[in-house]
C-alpha cells in the first residue's frame, strides 16, 4: 500500500510571482558591486577576461593572463566570456561575467522544478484514493511536488555561495539537474530523441568538469534501467548513443585544441592528466569529511530525503526513489574515492537529494513539520537580527564592544551608509515577517508549508549579507586595492612581469592593475612580483633565479586586512 494520503486542498501550487520573485530574490544579491573575492570567484573570473580579450588558443587553452589552467575545461568560462563581451558594457566586466550565473541558475532551478513535475505526476507517486474522494488531480499534484523541491533546494545551505560565484561548480550543479531531468524523461520513455537529450546533458558535463562524474552516472542509469525492468539490448544502444553524443561534443574544445597546440601544448593531455587524478581509493579522511560538511552542507534535503526512502520502502521500482537514490549513491562514492575532498564534490549531490526530499514531505508528521518551522523562525530570525545589529553598530558605534569587534578586522575601513542597500535590506526584512505572519496565523495546509521558511529564511539572510556588509567583504577579501598599489609604483617602459603569485591575485592584479605578466610561454622578464608569507623565512620562498644583488625591490605591501600575505615587487638591475 502506498504511504501517501493527501486531501486537494494540500496540494495548492505556490503563486508563480511567490516562486519568481524568490528566485530573483536569491540570484540578483552579490551580482551588483560585488569585486572578484580571494578563492575561486577570482581566479575563474580571470580565465573568463583572458578570454574575452585574448585570441582563439586563449580560448582552448584556459590561462589567468598567461597562467596555465587547463584542468576542469572550458565550458563554463565560455559562458563567462560571452557575458563579458555582451554585457560588460553594462556595468563592468565583472558584472557581464556574473550575468552568466542568472542563466545558469535558471537552468538548475527549472530542471528541479520539471524533474520533480514529471515524477509526481506518474500513476505509481499519486496518493491513495479516499473514500469519499477530493484526492488531488495528477498534475496538481506533481506542481505541488516540485513546487516543494525547488524550495528544498533554494534552501539547501551547500549551494548558497557557490551559486552566486563565477566558477565552474555552478554551472557544475546546474547541469547535473538537468542531466537528472533528461534522464527521467529516458527511463519514462526510452527513445531515440531522449538519449541524444542526454548525451547534450553528459556532454555539457564533461566540457565543464571532465568525463569521470558523467561515465559514472551512465553506469548508474544502465544499473536504474535493470532494476525498472527496462529491455537491456535497447537501453544499452541507447546509452551506448548518449555516451558517443557527450564525446562529440567533448570534441568541439579537444579536435581543434590538439590541432593548432594553443602555446604549444595539447589540452587533451593536460586535461586527461587532471581527470586521472580525481579518484583514489576512500580513506578516513575523505568518509569523515563527507559526513562532517555534509550535514550542514545538505541541510535541509537530507532529513527529508532520508525519510523519503524509508516511507516509500515497501513500494519496489518506483521511478521517483530508484533514479534520485542511485544518482545520489553514485555521487556518493565519487565524492568519498576523491583524493583532495572539498564542497565541490559534494555539490552534484544537491539536485537529486532536493527530488528525494520533496517526496518525504509527503509522509511528514505534522509534528516534525510544525518542529522544523518554529527551528528555521527562531534560528533565523536570530541570526537576521544579530547581523542588522553589527550594521547598526558600524556605523553609529554603539554599542561600543560590538562595533570594536566588527571593526577590527577591517583596519582602515570607513562604514558608510547606502541607502539603496539599506531599503532592498529593509524590504526583505519585511517581507521576512510577512511570510512568517503568514505561517503561523494561517496554519496552511499545503504541502510545501514545511520548506518555505527556510527557504525564505536562507535567502534573507543572503540578501542582508549582500547589501548592508557588501562593502566589507569586497574591502576584505578583495585584491583591488594591492593592484592598485603595485600598478602606481611600476617603473614605466618594462616589458612584462613575472610572479608566483597564486590564480586569484593574478586575475586580480591583471584586472585592476593591469600588470603585463608574462604570456603562458614564461618569457624571461625585468620585473618580479614575489607573494610571500611574513612567517616564512625568504630563503625557502624566494624564487632560485631572482635572487642576488640584480634585484632592487621597489615596493612591498599586502591587503590591510591579511597581516601574513605579502607581496613585493623587484627590479633586475643591468
Amino acid at each position: 500500500m502506498k504511504p501517501v494520503r493527501l486531501p486537494a486542498a494540500a496540494t495548492l501550487a505556490l503563486p508563480r510571482w511567490a516562486l519568481f520573485a524568490l528566485g530573483l530574490l536569491y540570484i540578483l544579491p552579490g551580482l551588483i558591486g560585488r569585486e572578484p573575492w580571494k578563492n575561486d570567484d577570482a581566479s575563474s573570473f580571470g580565465i573568463m577576461w583572458t578570454m574575452a580579450h585574448g585570441g582563439l588558443a586563449d580560448w582552448l587553452w584556459p590561462n589567468v593572463a598567461g597562467m596555465s589552467m587547463p584542468d576542469e575545461g572550458p565550458l563554463a568560462f565560455w559562458l563567462g566570456a560571452i557575458a563579458i563581451r555582451l554585457f560588460g558594457w553594462i556595468g563592468g566586466e565583472v558584472f557581464g561575467a556574473r550575468m552568466s550565473t542568472i542563466g545558469i541558475f535558471v537552468i538548475s532551478a527549472l530542471s528541479v522544478w520539471y524533474t520533480t513535475f514529471n515524477l509526481g505526476r506518474r500513476s505509481d507517486a499519486q496518493p491513495l484514493r479516499l473514500a469519499f474522494g477530493g484526492q488531488p488531480e495528477p498534475d496538481d499534484f506533481g506542481r505541488t511536488l516540485a513546487d516543494a523541491a525547488v524550495l528544498i533546494y533554494l534552501g539547501c545551505l551547500g549551494l548558497l555561495q557557490h551559486s552566486h560565484d563565477i566558477t565552474a561548480e555552478a554551472l557544475y550543479v546546474s547541469l547535473m539537474a538537468y542531466l537528472l531531468y533528461r534522464a527521467v524523461r529516458y527511463v519514462e520513455r526510452a527513445s531515440l530523441r531522449n538519449a541524444t537529450l542526454l548525451g547534450l546533458a553528459i556532454g555539457g558535463l564533461t566540457l565543464t568538469r571532465g568525463w569521470i562524474t558523467p561515465a559514472a552516472l551512465i553506469i548508474a542509469l544502465l544499473l536504474c534501467s535493470q532494476f525498472l525492468r527496462l529491455p537491456l539490448l535497447r537501453t544499452a544502444g541507447h546509452l551506448a548513443l548518449a555516451a558517443g553524443v557527450g564525446v562529440l561534443l567533448t570534441l568541439v574544445w579537444l579536435v581543434p585544441g590538439e590541432l593548432l597546440q594553443p602555446y604549444g601544448h595539447s589540452p587533451l593531455q593536460a586535461w586527461m592528466s587532471w581527470n586521472c587524478r580525481q579518484l583514489a581509493v576512500p580513506d578516513l579522511q575523505s568518509v569523515q569529511y563527507f559526513f562532517r560538511v555534509g550535514i550542514w552542507f545538505f541541510w535541509p534535503a537530507w532529513p527529508f530525503a532520508i525519510w523519503a526512502v524509508y516511507a516509500w520502502r515497501r513500494q519496489h521500482h518506483v521511478l521517483h526513489i530508484v533514479v534520485p537514490v542511485t544518482f545520489v549513491a553514485m555521487l556518493a562514492v565519487l565524492a568519498l574515492c576523491h583524493p583532495d575532498p572539498d564542497q565541490a564534490q559534494l555539490l552534484p549531490l544537491l539536485p537529486p537529494l532536493a527530488v528525494m526530499a520533496a517526496f518525504g514531505l509527503l509522509t511528514m508528521k505534522r509534528g516534525a513539520i510544525n518542529a522544523i518551522d518554529w527551528f528555521s523562525v527562531l534560528v533565523l530570525t536570530i541570526c537576521a537580527a544579530i547581523l542588522w545589529l553589527f550594521w547598526f553598530a558600524t556605523l553609529s558605534g554603539w554599542p561600543p564592544k560590538l562595533a570594536h569587534n566588527a571593526l577590527k578586522l577591517l583596519p582602515g575601513f570607513k562604514p558608510e551608509l547606502g541607502l539603496v542597500a539599506f531599503f532592498v535590506a529593509a524590504i526583505a526584512t519585511a517581507g521576512w515577517i510577512t511570510l512568517v505572519h503568514w505561517r503561523i496565523s494561517r496554519q496552511p495546509a499545503v504541502l510545501w508549508r514545511a520548506v518555505v521558511l527556510s527557504s525564505g529564511g536562507l535567502i534573507l539572510l543572503w540578501v542582508l549579507i549582500m547589501t548592508l556588509f557588501l562593502p566589507e567583504l569586497n574591502y576584505s577579501k578583495s585584491y583591488a586595492s594591492v593592484a592598485q598599489q603595485i600598478s602606481i609604483n611600476l617603473p614605466a617602459g618594462n616589458g612584462c612581469i613575472n610572479t608566483n603569485v597564486g590564480a586569484a591575485q593574478r586575475a586580480s592584479f591583471a584586472y585592476y592593475g593591469h600588470l603585463p605578466f608574462a604570456g603562458v610561454e614564461k618569457q624571461g622578464c625585468d620585473l618580479l612580483l614575489l607573494q610571500d608569507n611574513v612567517k616564512v623565512r625568504d630563503s625557502r620562498e624566494s624564487l632560485p633565479e631572482h635572487t642576488g644583488t640584480d634585484w632592487v625591490k621597489l615596493w612591498e605591501g599586502r591587503r590591510i586586512t591579511d597581516d601574513a600575505e605579502r607581496f613585493r615587487l623587484y627590479q633586475r638591475v643591468n
